[in-house]
């Protein structure tokens, strides 16, 4: 029981949002420019294998999707961010504007 109590007060809710929010907004760009590289390069071999063709590419867009959670987890974790980013952006825009005033 002890080890869920901490478990809880390390992974709150707003850190696993701020977390999934980072991951999806920056797992957009990273795909775009993955496609924008793999896409070309594979049209020849899609057009002759698309089987194998579609597996190789999903598998090359799963293991960058992987590698980018799992290094975002580490950042989490290494620096402690369990504030919700959406408050960090208004406290930054808040600061922003008093700095500009």
């Amino acid at each position: 029981m002890e080890v869920f109590g901490k478990l809880s007060s390390l992974d709150t809710k707003k850190k696993s949002a701020s977390e999934a929010l980072v991951n999806a907004v920056g797992g957009y760009p990273i795909g775009y420019g993955l496609g924008i590289i793999i896409l070309p390069i594979s049209t020849g071999w899609i057009q002759n294998d698309p089987y194998i063709a579609n597996i190789a590419i999903t598998g090359t867009f799963a293991a960058t999707s992987f590698v980018r959670s799992y290094f975002l987890r580490r950042i989490f974790e290494k620096y402690g961010i369990d504030d919700n980013f959406i408050r960090l952006g208004r406290k930054s825009i808040q600061k922003l504007i008093e700095k500009l005033s």
